[in-house]
């Protein structure tokens, strides 16, 4: 059985890496100004986190969904498979802004 994804359900998001305060190891986390909090889970590909191609605070763009799997805590999903795309700090503001727009 194929399952294909709900592309309604997915929506663009600006994530960056950054250390865990707790464990101090990198993690992706949402950037600041989206309708996700900046601790909020991210499960998405481990290629984000391989500090030799992508320093920490590397931003990225993700299409992710909100998902609880069985009842848990919320968190944001991006299917590993999905391309990486790097964003210079002029993409994320620009992006930023539009989605402030488009919340209006």
């Amino acid at each position: 059985m194929i399952v294909a994804r709900d592309a309604w359900a997915y929506r663009e998001l600006v994530v960056e890496s950054a250390f865990d305060p707790w464990s101090g190891r990198p993690r992706i986390r949402p950037v600041s100004g989206q309708a996700f909090a900046t601790d909020m889970r991210v499960q998405c590909s481990r290629r984000l986190l391989d500090l030799e191609q992508y320093p920490v605070g590397t931003r990225f763009l993700l299409s992710a969904r909100i998902t609880d799997r069985q009842g848990g805590e919320p968190f944001l999903y991006a299917w590993h498979g999905d391309p990486v795309t790097v964003m210079s700090k002029a993409e994320v503001k620009r992006f930023l802004e539009m989605y402030r727009r488009l919340r209006l």
